[in-house]
């Protein structure tokens, strides 16, 4: 397995990054796809390797198998082929020696491709120069502004923040917070539905978190509470 991250290699969170954490039905919610897929992408493909990294048979997931859910689910949206996905994985496996190469590297697609800055490869390369990862490394020139995911942050390659509703959204998973649940300005979203599934009041909530009204909102949206009926939560703004 890949070294994952250079610093801090004693700390708690780095345990944390490969135990089993999220179930295969929590996993398809926050990527927004079906758990019957997640368990597709598993299996082998008929010429090449899986899309995923294998796992046990009713294990759950660790953060890093999420997070290659969450790549996986990402591409297929923007209409990456699920062959190069599998080419991409397998690629990267070998060449990087990575377990959870989607996890463990970043990379960037022009929607057909799946492409990788040669330096990941080739220490002192040009980072212009680009290997296409899902067509067994061919390179080419960065000519144009390829799609980056914006949703994750990176420490030292590892994808180590997802936002699962996206760029512009207050939800985190971060498995140095909260043990990787996701958050909300640092609370857990399940401990606010907790509280609004016991009856409290929204007002109420933001006042005990200090938490602007907005986002407890936007955590209960994520965690699954219809807004669209429920008059105390449309009554607030911004």
């Amino acid at each position: 397995m890949a070294k994952l991250v250079s610093r801090d290699d004693n700390a708690p969170w780095r345990r944390r990054l490969t135990l089993p954490a999220y179930q295969v039905k929590e996993a398809a919610r926050y990527a927004g796809i079906t758990s019957q897929t997640i368990l597709n992408w598993q299996k082998d493909g008929i010429s090449s390797g899986a899309a995923l990294s294998s796992r046990d048979k009713g294990v759950a997931l660790s953060y890093l198998q999420l997070v290659e859910v969450a790549f996986v689910a990402a591409l297929r949206k923007i209409g990456v082929k699920l062959e190069d996905i599998r080419n991409a994985h397998d690629y990267m496996a070998q060449k990087l020696s990575a377990e959870y190469p989607f996890a463990q590297h970043r990379f960037k697609t022009d929607g057909q491709d799946i492409l990788m800055e040669l330096p990941q490869f080739v220490k002192g390369a040009s980072k212009q120069k680009l290997v296409v990862v899902n067509r067994g490394g061919q390179t080419g020139w960065a000519e144009v502004l390829k799609t980056k995911f914006e949703e994750f942050d990176y420490l030292n390659d590892l994808a180590i923040r997802w936002k699962p509703a996206g760029k512009s959204s207050h939800i985190e998973i971060d498995p140095r917070i909260s043990f990787g649940a996701p958050i909300v300005d640092g609370i857990p979203t399940w401990a606010i539905k907790g509280r609004w599934d016991a009856g409290e009041s929204l007002e109420d909530i933001a006042d005990d978190f200090s938490l602007k009204p907005s986002l407890v909102k936007e955590a209960l949206q994520f965690e699954g509470i219809v807004t669209n009926n429920n008059k105390n939560i449309q009554a607030w703004s911004n």
